[in-house]
Parts: structure tokens; C-alpha cells; sequence
């Protein structure tokens, strides 16, 4: 069930390509399938990040399980992903990282609890 929500208040040309990779970086940094795996991709969105609207990111990373120890090398990954496909540098990408209890994220008309 990953969940990744990238926001960015720039224009990306190339958001297929963009989903389709995200979804293969989830997949393969949490081990899991890429087949449970949700990207949302949100461009031309009003944010600023340090008073500035220069390029910036924003992204919500939310896993059942979410391995807390990896979240330094997560944010590497993610930060090098948005660098290279988007050309937002790493000091202007935040990122939340969520694990949410089992019971709290539905799907298929009932939850994982």
C-alpha cells in the first residue's frame, strides 16, 4: 500500500514517464510490489519554500510498516529523484515520511487491520 504524493510548483512535461518510474523507485525501496503502489503527482502547484517560488518540492512518502531506520537513505533516494527528473535541488524538497496504524488505511472496501 505505498503511497507516494509528489507536490511542485513547476510544470512537468513528462508525467507518465514520471509515474511509471516513481512507482519502480517505491516498489523497489520498500521491497514491495509495485502493483500496491500509488503515486500521486500534483505540478503547477501554489507553494513557496523559504519565501522563494523557485522550483520546490513537496513529497508524502505513507507505507504500512515503514522501515524508520531507512528514512536518512529514503530521503537521499527521493531527493535524487526529484533532482534528476525535475531538476528541484535537495534543499528545496521537503519530505514526510508516515506509517500509518494498520487500521487507519483502507482498500478494497475494508482495511489492513
Amino acid at each position: 500500500m505505498p503511497l507516494l504524493k509528489i507536490s511542485t510548483n513547476t510544470k512537468i512535461d513528462t508525467p507518465d514517464a514520471i509515474l511509471k518510474e516513481a512507482t519502480q523507485l517505491v516498489a523497489t525501496m520498500l521491497a514491495k510490489p509495485a502493483s500496491y503502489v500509488q503515486i500521486v503527482l500534483e505540478d503547477q502547484q501554489t507553494i513557496s519554500f523559504a519565501g522563494s517560488i523557485e522550483p520546490c518540492a513537496y513529497l508524502e512518502l505513507y507505507s504500512l510498516g515503514l522501515p524508520e531506520a531507512q528514512t536518512p537513505m529514503m530521503s537521499k533516494t527521493l531527493c535524487d529523484f526529484i533532482a534528476a527528473k525535475l531538476a528541484i535541488a535537495a534543499n528545496r524538497t521537503y519530505i514526510q515520511f508516515q506509517a500509518p496504524a494498520r487500521h487507519l488505511w483502507g482498500w478494497d472496501s475494508k482495511t489492513f487491520a
